[in-house]
């Protein structure tokens, strides 16, 4: 019984938890590992490789959580190919008072089957950082 109520709680929070942006097809959340906690406000721009170089498609900042849930912009199709999100970390660490080494980390991307969500987590301290392909 006790098993159950939990299952039933656990579908409830499902349901009535906001959407990550659903219909968008691209994510990211920051975190920074040194102190454990989500990194808001960073600035996160989103690019598109084209035949003539790079071409800005959207700009976030990250919220409370660290996340932008939705960075694509809702009136282009999103489309295969390479796209590039560049976290500018160096205002972020300067308003904490941290040097880093990283004044901005881009991260390159190829987008090969554009039906399904991208999502590019960032781990993040002054003198390193992870990323890999989130879900």
């Amino acid at each position: 019984m006790r098993l159950s109520r939990t299952l039933i709680a656990a579908i409830g929070l499902g349901a009535t938890a906001p959407a990550l942006a659903a219909d968008n097809p691209l994510s990211v959340h920051v975190l920074d590992i040194q102190s454990g906690q989500p990194s808001p406000g960073i600035e996160v721009q989103l690019e598109k490789r084209t035949e003539s170089g790079w071409e800005s498609l959207a700009t976030g900042i990250t919220a409370e959580s660290g996340r932008i849930s939705a960075l694509y912009p809702d009136d282009r199709d999103f489309t295969a190919g390479v796209y590039r999100v560049t976290f500018e970390t160096g205002d972020w660490f300067a308003e904490h008072d941290t040097r880093t080494f990283f004044p901005e980390i881009p991260v390159p991307f190829e987008v090969t089957d554009p039906s399904q969500h991208y999502h590019i987590p960032l781990l993040l301290s002054p003198y390193g950082y992870s990323t890999y392909r989130g879900s």
